[in-house]
């Protein structure tokens, strides 16, 4: 186990690797490791236990009874996917919990003991106790965004405010995004076939200039 690697991440801030390894089997932690393409929580079941990618890759995965599958999240070394349903151990996934690499490790944690503190590590736990407080009020924040990005009905208004958004993060009109297109389709909730198009539309119009994932944002409409 690399506790350094552990220290790192937002749950365990402010945390020494020696507390961390002493605070894990308080947690019960289990490490697991998984295949590409091997399902690691299936949509309906409930869990106790939130999972914290070490490596590989996990994606959040929805499947509708006519087939249409969409990616809503891709989860990377150092992040957490299903505390939320976790925390409410009764209520059932709505969706799959995927491994997307070759090998993916996953440390598993159990949200009921890391909620309750005890004697031997009251402090720890109070820390973590409000690391997961931060954790999900930067995800409520994230989906917040997401929100408010596919909110408009049009592709294009879709793209405008994202890219708009981006451009402010990044405080420049040249920028990089996070996504492939076919990423940023399945965060728009778009078809990517139909995204490309309105790209290339807004590239010949002069709105927008962009390679791969890179992105410049022109004020001048007809700049080319």
């Amino acid at each position: 186990m690399d506790y350094q690697f552990l220290s790192q991440t937002m749950l365990f801030s402010g945390e020494s690797p020696e507390e961390i390894k002493e605070m894990l089997s308080c947690l019960g932690a289990v490490t697991r490791s998984y295949g590409k393409g091997e399902i690691i929580y299936h949509a309906g079941e409930c869990v106790h236990s939130m999972g914290l990618v070490l490596s590989g890759n996990v994606q959040i995965e929805s499947d509708d009874v006519w087939g249409n599958h969409s990616v809503l999240d891709d989860i990377t070394p150092g992040f957490f996917f299903a505390e939320t349903y976790a925390s409410l151990s009764k209520e059932p996934l709505m969706v799959n919990v995927v491994s997307a690499a070759a090998k993916t490790e996953v440390l598993f944690l159990n949200v009921g003991r890391l909620l309750t503190t005890c004697n031997n590590s009251c402090t720890h736990h109070n820390r973590l106790i409000h690391n997961m407080f931060f954790i999900s009020a930067r995800k409520n924040l994230l989906l917040s965004r997401r929100i408010f990005h596919t909110t408009p009905k049009s592709i294009r208004g879709r793209l405008l405010s994202y890219l708009s958004a981006q451009s402010a993060a990044a405080k420049s009109l040249d920028f990089t995004i996070p996504f492939n297109r076919q990423q940023l389709a399945d965060y728009l909730n778009v078809d990517r076939s139909a995204l490309s198009a309105e790209l290339s539309k807004m590239q010949r119009e002069g709105l927008l200039k962009t390679e791969r994932n890179h992105f410049t944002l022109c004020e001048d409409p007809l700049e080319t």
